[in-house]
């Protein structure tokens, strides 16, 4: 069993690893309800408003986190904090989540990863490793078919300096040149990695399906986002989307949406475990959890 925390009158279990096959569209998307009567509606995100507050990355000591209410973000970037907080607190509401940048100065891990499930679990593993609480990190990307899927995992770093968001959307233009624009389909695509401090592993993925546009538009989001025309938002830009409208949508909503409906999964599993339908665990109890203390 990898690690429960204990939410208010009830838990939110990760003591299994997802079953094969899992395809998260075909849950019910109005309600998910686990055996001990937890009901989180993924829907949420999209009717009801919240404003997302603009965070400045401050310090925290980290001998002041509670380990099992505690999840560390492995980014140092306050919008991709954000946007995951935005979603996941839906689910799991008592759960501080806090990034990396802020407890410390680390050195970032070299991706040495082929795909995005293989750069995020680099990625929270180290996070783990740095920090000895439960991390999830995210590798995202940018997957545009006239370019072979270019440029991939190699996205934030795509015109050679990580994280320069205007070279690298001047590079894309430049190789697209003048591809019509049936040609310009693409792809946001995002990996979430959920590891716990005994190095358990849970993993959603999700995709945002759209079209390259010809220039840059809208004041919002980063990286792409102002040249990515989501086909679910005709007309806008994902930069010219509210916060709101692009977490309904974005590849992490869906890559988080997938995690949540496993953690649904795992609750059942453990829960026919002890009915004595299932065999063992496929991870250990985490020291400490309330699964440990039962």
């Amino acid at each position: 069993m990898c690690m429960e925390y204990d939410l208010t009158r009830g838990t939110m279990c990760m003591e299994y690893a997802p079953a094969r096959g899992t395809d998260v569209h075909g849950m019910r998307p109005e309600h998910a309800t686990d055996v001990r009567g937890v009901c989180f509606n993924m829907r949420k995100l999209i009717d009801r408003e919240r404003t997302v507050p603009n965070m400045a990355l401050e310090k925290i000591d980290i001998a002041t986190l509670d380990p099992k209410r505690t999840i560390v973000v492995a980014t140092g970037n306050a919008h991709k904090l954000t946007e995951i907080e935005a979603i996941l607190s839906e689910v799991l509401p008592e759960v501080r989540f806090v990034a990396l940048g802020q407890l410390g100065d680390f050195e970032d891990p070299e991706e040495t990863g082929t795909t995005f499930v293989e750069n995020a679990i680099i990625k929270a593993e180290a996070a783990v490793a740095a920090t000895g609480l439960a991390a999830i990190a995210d590798d995202s990307g940018l997957v545009v078919d006239a370019l072979d899927g270019e440029p991939g995992v190699y996205s934030a770093r795509y015109a050679g300096v990580h994280g320069d968001d205007a070279a690298n959307n001047a590079k894309l233009l430049d190789k697209l040149g003048d591809t019509p624009d049936a040609e310009r389909t693409a792809r946001f695509m995002s990996v979430v990695a959920l590891i716990d401090a005994s190095g358990c592993v849970l993993t959603g993925t999700g995709a945002c399906e759209g079209v390259i546009a010809r220039e840059g538009r809208g004041e919002h989001g980063f990286g792409y986002d102002p040249l990515f025309l989501p086909v679910d938002t005709p007309g806008k830009t994902m930069a010219e989307l509210t916060p709101e409208e692009k977490n309904a949508i974005s590849h992490r909503f869906h890559a988080l949406q997938d995690l949540s409906a496993q953690l649904v999964q795992a609750a059942s599993a453990e829960d026919a475990e002890r009915a004595g339908e299932t065999g063992g665990a496929e991870c250990p109890s985490a020291p400490g959890s309330a699964a440990g203390d039962r």
